[in-house]
């Protein structure tokens, strides 16, 4: 990030948004939430990186709060009466990102990390104050640099690759350091005692340290992942893009218990995307991702729970209830489930593309990939708005973006005002009726070959950097077979489904299936993997929000689900 890019995105956090004191009536209130200590100058009240930490607000004295930085640690603030302390963690459950202790001598009011969800879901006007101040939090550290997750290892590792999308995508704040970048990292090594055989590693507060993490080991130990085995609720979705985002927040906020799922992390393919203009409501755009973020908070905010990195398997009738079988073992119990897992962008048919996967072919363009490449020549393959709106963003950073799809215009499948910035931008060359034939390089891509489709002509590319946008499929192997799907395997729902297909399905209730109901009775679809849907995020999100009506109908027919 530049100075100047730092600075206008530091102005557009205020210490009016940091911070917020209680007036001694609301802090009355706030008392019966927690308990009161008195502590000593210099007590640890929350330890850097402890996870599920509890909310703390002064009431005398004052509380002084340290963040680990790249000189150090640093006390970087300090919290008076009817002032809190803490960042968003306090409501994801997360590792907080700050040390924090008492200042002076005085008293303090604790309200444990189940408490404080208690009120945030039981009280909008504490609820609002709480989440604003927070989440301003959170986006004032990301922009200084404090951050208690530290990733050590090389560029072009697709290890670095893997755990930092998934600390990005889950909105964890985080640095990290390259080795060949200069004398950071090889402090850090020194003083945590790691050599470069055990790279890549990652740094968890003041005291974790996980040697060549897995994404999943890496999100246990950040608590993205807490859920037991047998968990039961009203409502599984699986599947957090917009639209199983948006069933969770509608599905929690009127009452029903939820437990949403994802393979990755929250966003789907709307996360990957580097900004969204035409979503209504935002007429300056906002990223895929800061869109998931804020809905993922608004869904913890109600009570639901979001679990990512966890892979679906498989599901099965389970009496009145179904069971999911999760790819670890685990089993989850539910009354209903929302199938949201959307589709995939796919593979370029070029045997071999595996290698390079998270070593200079991406399926996203997000500030990730962008601090990667740089004053770089990159290639964009996809004639969607999503290929649309990287090429874009990648022109921001790059030298050169070439655009690469086999259609004749784009104009056939993507939106006019995307298609009129990719002609007017002078840093992007458009390649019609064109396709990438082959891919070259040995520890990462360096280049690639490509062919025209109408003359036949070919050329070469020395581009180290290849994002693809291709056509999605859905992502449904994991249901059963006897759920009705289409040709291409999106799922049938409502009218869609035929009555003998609801026969052979094994169909049994007297009423048909509502408009977003599979061929399983309570088991609904929404957004990219239904047949049918619009392929864009407003109305993904429509379906996931209007489904939580026929869900309350139909749970009317079954008895609540109880622990297995």
């Amino acid at each position: 990030m530049t100075p100047k890019k730092l600075e206008r995105t530091l102005a557009m956090v205020s210490p009016a948004d940091v911070n917020h004191t209680f007036t001694d009536s609301e802090l009355d209130e706030l008392k019966a939430f927690g308990t009161i200590e008195w502590r000593r100058a210099g007590d640890l009240l929350v330890e850097e990186g402890a996870m599920a930490p509890d909310c703390i607000v002064t009431l005398s004295g004052h509380t002084d709060i340290f963040a680990s930085t790249d000189e150090g640690r640093k006390r970087v603030g300090w919290m008076e009466r009817g002032q809190f302390a803490g960042d968003l963690s306090v409501l994801t459950g997360q590792r907080h990102l700050s040390r924090v202790e008492m200042g002076a001598d005085g008293d303090i009011l604790r309200i444990a990390h189940a408490d404080f969800q208690r009120l945030i879901a039981g009280n909008s006007h504490y609820s609002d104050i709480f989440v604003r101040v927070l989440s301003a939090r959170r986006e004032f550290s990301n922009t200084r640099g404090f951050a208690v997750t530290i990733v050590i290892g090389a560029a072009m590792d697709r290890s670095v690759y893997a755990l930092r999308d998934l600390l990005m995508k889950h909105g964890v704040a985080h640095r990290w350091f390259d080795p060949a970048d200069g004398p950071v990292a090889a402090h850090l090594m020194a003083e945590r005692g790691l050599t470069e055989a055990e790279l890549p590693a990652v740094i968890l507060g003041a005291a974790d340290v996980l040697v060549q993490p897995t994404p999943e080991q890496l999100a246990a130990g950040l608590g993205l992942d807490l859920l037991p085995d047998g968990a039961t609720a009203d409502v599984l979705v699986v599947g957090s893009g917009p639209g199983g985002l948006a069933a969770a927040v509608y599905a929690a906020s009127e009452g029903l218990t939820v437990i949403a799922l994802d393979a990755l992390a929250p966003g789907g393919q709307a996360g990957t995307s580097s900004k969204i203009e035409n979503y209504l409501g935002f007429p300056t755009g906002i990223s895929g991702n800061e869109l998931a973020r804020r809905a993922t908070v608004q869904a913890q905010k109600f009570g639901a729970r979001l679990v990512a990195p966890v892979r679906a398997a498989s599901i099965g009738r389970d009496g009145d209830a179904y069971c999911l079988h999760l790819a670890d073992g685990r089993k989850l119990r539910s009354r209903a489930v929302v199938v949201a897992s959307g589709a995939q962008y796919q593979r370029l048919p070029i045997d071999g593309i595996e290698a390079y996967e998270g070593r200079g072919i991406y399926y996203g363009a997000t500030p990730m990939e962008a601090q990667l490449c740089g004053n770089a020549e990159v290639t964009v393959v996809g004639a969607g708005n999503s290929a649309g709106q990287g090429a874009i963003y990648l022109a921001s950073v790059a030298k050169k973006v070439h655009v690469i799809f086999r259609r004749s215009s784009l104009r056939d499948t993507m939106s006019e005002y995307l298609v009129k910035r990719l002609e007017e931008h002078p840093n992007i060359e458009i390649v019609p009726s064109t396709d990438v034939t082959a891919l070259h390089g040995e520890e990462g891509l360096a280049g690639l070959t490509y062919r025209c489709r109408e003359t036949g002509a070919e050329g070469h590319c020395d581009c180290r950097f290849l994002f693809l946008f291709l056509g999605a499929s859905p992502n449904t192997g994991w249901l059963p077979r006897e759920m009705v799907c289409d040709e291409r395997g999106f799922v049938k729902t409502g009218a869609d489904i035929a009555p003998m297909e609801l026969v052979k399905a094994g169909w049994s209730l007297d009423r048909m299936p509502s408009r977003y109901e599979t061929s399983w009775p309570r088991i609904y679809a929404v957004g990219d993997v239904r047949k049918g849907s619009v392929k864009r995020v407003a109305s993904s999100v429509g379906e996931g929000s209007v489904v939580v009506s026929d869900i309350h109908q139909a749970l009317a027919e079954v008895s609540p689900v109880t622990d297995g």
